[in-house]
């Protein structure tokens, strides 16, 4: 049986070429927004990788002012680094800072704790940040699944979650169609060019059957695990994430293309 005509599968890269988009001087901003006081290495982890492996100019951590304590005099002097207010639990608070924390790209990249006054805002944030592209991962999409409702048609809006979570936001969405963990792969992708029709807005990266797929405005890409450098595990932990927002900052008007190339990108 031919796959569906909107599945391509990416054995080796198919659009090398936006590597030769990104530019030779530094430039552009990146917004990391994550952590609470008990944990905040993804967000500190993902703003170094940015700084190591790509042209950008800025990029600005943003944290919970209750990790102020943790860093060194020298690290607080950085205008990189940004703290906004907390709740007393160490979490983000509704802030005006928080709110106006986005860049060229912003990138929420958990370590969060799950309450609802955290939930509101970095609801709020996500909002704020109008059509610029915005990334969601790991336990932000927990976290936000009472509001995404709300979210889900923002315009440039980016998801990188298990088939788990993915789940729980069809759910969320009151979307009628069902994830199973248990369905073979192509049920999967058939599921996903009907829901990113739906949401058009939305660029969905997720895993399943040892292939990372990649959804957008109907159209599927596959990758293999075992063609990459990453494991079931390493595949949310932050790199993928960031080369999926490097990618498409330089790629505007290209997340399908700029998401599945970031996959096999290799800096």
């Amino acid at each position: 049986m031919p796959s569906p005509t909107y599945w391509q599968k990416q054995e080796k890269p198919l659009y090398k070429d936006l590597e030769w988009n990104f530019p030779e001087q530094k430039q552009n901003s990146i917004s990391i927004i994550g952590g609470n006081a008990q944990s905040f290495s993804t967000p500190i982890k993902v703003a170094e990788y940015l700084k190591t492996n790509f042209p950008l100019k800025t990029v600005k951590t943003v944290l919970p002012e209750s990790l102020k304590s943790k860093f060194p005099p020298a690290a607080l002097a950085s205008e990189d680094l940004k703290f906004t207010k907390s709740t007393p639990s160490g979490s983000f608070d509704k802030s005006a800072e928080l709110t106006s924390a986005a860049s060229d790209f912003t990138m929420f990249v958990g370590d969060l704790s799950k309450n609802s006054t955290t939930t509101v805002a970095i609801a709020d944030a996500v909002k704020a940040s109008g059509e610029t592209p915005t990334l969601l991962t790991r336990d932000t999409i927990d976290l936000l699944l009472p509001e995404m409702p709300n979210l889900i048609e923002k315009e440039n809006l980016f998801i990188i979650a298990s088939l788990t979570q993915l789940q729980k936001l069809f759910r969320a969405v009151y979307y009628p169609k069902v994830l199973l963990l248990s369905e073979p792969l192509l049920p999967i992708i058939e599921t996903l060019h009907k829901f990113t029709l739906s949401y058009p807005n939305l660029t969905l990266l997720t895993f399943h059957e040892s292939q990372i797929i990649v959804g957008n405005n109907g159209e599927i890409i596959t990758t293999p695990l075992e063609n990459t450098n990453y494991s079931p595990i390493s595949l949310w932990s932050g790199p993928l994430a960031a080369n999926v927002a490097a990618m498409n900052l330089w790629n505007p008007k290209k997340p399908k293309e700029a998401t599945a190339a970031a996959i096999l990108y290799t800096s």
